[in-house]
């Protein structure tokens, strides 16, 4: 079982970003995370978390979770504490300009080992156009220091895609996250999406695939091994493979997202409706075609592949097809796409059948 706990606080609105996130309502920080301690007695019973059946991960998103003072963080912890599984991975993720030392090393304290710093690029012109809070030295100064602090797993975000992106500005990004002391990169190509700056500004989204797959091939050959269409490293989240497998997660917090058997759980999105009522969720109930579409989705993009008995007979067949072809591989009786830039195409041609 995973556990996701959302944070909304931001201290700017990236051009890009139509997460539920909000840069006004810093006021509402203590309530908040009051809240999300109701909303959690109310999960731990709805998915029935006990000494017996435990939580493999957490993650903290957002938002900005680094914009909420480590204290304040300290009852989630204290409740959860003894549901953790053993060596349990917990990530949080932060921005470079409000991840200070002290604020990285009361994370730690708690029980954090692992951080996810949206770095998105190297290039101060680059962020300032994607709107960023940060500069490179913010970065590279607060992934070393969580690296000093101790923390045993550390990611950065970067994003391509943008206009004017060239060969030689990604090379710079790729080199210079290879210069520090991260185990992980998540990798996003810009989009556009409704209600964001950039709404206005389609054409700042340019992917160009020979550039992506260059840009694949060159964080592979430095070591670290794409294991998801955005994700690559010498660690794997483990919590970003549960969701790929399917697994029950936890959604916490305002714009969170739930998880259990074949149905989805939405907290409200809305800051002071969630503080008002943390326990009112809407359920989505997904029937068997719509998991099945999930679990091929995921499974083809991902890792984690999609067991054959999945398939109908004329769905195996078409995989049979793709196989002789090279576009799947077949290890362990599960079918994998070895090419995560055509997920969409495989998956619509094996589930089409």
């Amino acid at each position: 079982m995973l556990l996701y706990i959302h944070i909304p606080f931001c201290d700017s609105k990236c051009s890009y970003c139509a997460f539920n996130s909000y840069v006004d309502k810093f006021s509402q920080r203590e309530r908040y995370m009051d809240a999300l301690a109701v909303q959690l007695e109310t999960e731990l019973k709805r998915f029935d978390v006990t000494a017996k059946n435990l939580i493999e991960t957490v993650f903290i998103g957002g938002g900005t979770p680094s914009t909420v003072a480590p204290e304040l963080y300290i009852p989630i912890f204290d409740r959860i504490r003894p549901y953790l599984h053993i060596g349990a991975e917990i990530t949080s993720e932060a921005n470079p300009n409000s991840a200070t030392y002290e604020w990285l090393e009361g994370m730690k304290t708690l029980g954090v080992n692992r951080i996810s710093f949206g770095v998105q690029s190297f290039n101060d012109e680059k962020l300032k156009t994607l709107g960023r809070a940060h500069n490179t030295q913010h970065a590279l100064e607060a992934i070393r220091n969580a690296s000093l602090i101790g923390y045993e797993h550390l990611s950065l975000d970067l994003i391509y895609g943008v206009q004017n992106d060239t060969k030689e500005l990604l090379r710079s990004d790729i080199d210079q996250a290879f210069q520090l002391p991260i185990d992980h990169i998540s990798l996003y190509s810009l989009t556009i999406e409704e209600k964001t700056e950039f709404e206005k500004l389609p054409e700042m989204a340019n992917e160009q695939l020979d550039l992506t797959q260059w840009l694949f091939d060159e964080i592979a050959a430095k070591g670290f091994e794409q294991y998801e269409i955005s994700n690559f490293g010498k660690y794997r989240s483990k919590h970003n493979i549960g969701y790929w497998e399917h697994k029950p997660y936890i959604g916490l917090g305002a714009g969170a997202v739930g998880f259990l058997g074949a149905t989805r759980l939405y907290p409200t999105p809305d800051i002071e409706a969630y503080i008002n009522a943390p326990v009112s969720i809407k359920e989505e109930h997904l029937n068997e075609a719509e998991l099945l579409n999930e679990k091929f989705f995921l499974g083809f993009r991902s890792c984690v592949g999609v067991d054959q008995t999945l398939l109908s007979k004329p769905q195996r067949a078409q995989a049979l097809m793709l196989l002789d072809g090279g576009l799947l591989e077949f290890r362990n009786e599960r079918y994998f796409n070895p090419n995560f830039l055509l997920a969409d195409e495989i998956t619509l041609r094996v589930e089409g059948y």
